[in-house]
């Protein structure tokens, strides 16, 4: 199997005003390394609000029109959370590259979620590089734990679930 740096991978990005300088580095950074990187926002550090832009991108990886996502902002929590909120998405905050590896490996990840102002952008640009070339291993240990998340979240991502709760 080819790596993503072999060959286009579509990844979508998008940061909050935090994160905006950030991305504003990181998407020509990936472009140079030949990746189809489609920028979801924002495209000033006017003050925004991060769930817009995570929805964005969920909703980008939800319907193929990229295989991961990036999403950026001051902590990269507010991001995760929002996120998490579309099926189908399994994003994760990655401070590191084990982390970042081991999340799409094991897990599946196709969301990497970053704060800026936790990060250096060499060690934010080495963790998405990672986070990227990484590969879910298909083992069936890790399978049938996928399968397991995927019956939570139907069983847990339904309208009378958050009426309920909400």
């Amino acid at each position: 199997m080819k790596s993503p740096t072999e060959s286009t991978m579509r990844i979508a990005v998008a940061s909050d005003h935090a994160g905006f300088a950030v991305k504003k580095n990181l998407v020509p950074a990936l472009r140079a390394k030949s990746f189809s990187v489609t920028d979801k926002g924002i495209f000033s550090d006017e003050p925004t609000d991060y769930p817009d832009l995570a929805a964005k991108v969920a909703q980008a990886v939800n319907q193929g029109q990229a295989a991961r996502g990036i999403l950026i902002c001051g902590s990269g929590v507010g991001v995760c959370a929002a996120a998490n909120k579309f099926p189908g998405i399994r994003a994760a905050i990655c401070h590191d590259c084990y982390s970042a590896k081991q999340g799409v490996e094991h897990d599946d990840m196709n969301v990497l979620c970053l704060g800026s102002r936790v990060l250096g952008f060499e060690l934010l640009h080495e963790i998405v590089m990672t986070f990227l070339d990484a590969r879910f291993s298909g083992e069936n240990r890790h399978r049938r734990r996928l399968e397991k998340l995927k019956k939570l979240e139907k069983q847990n991502m339904n309208s009378d679930c958050f009426r309920k709760r909400y």
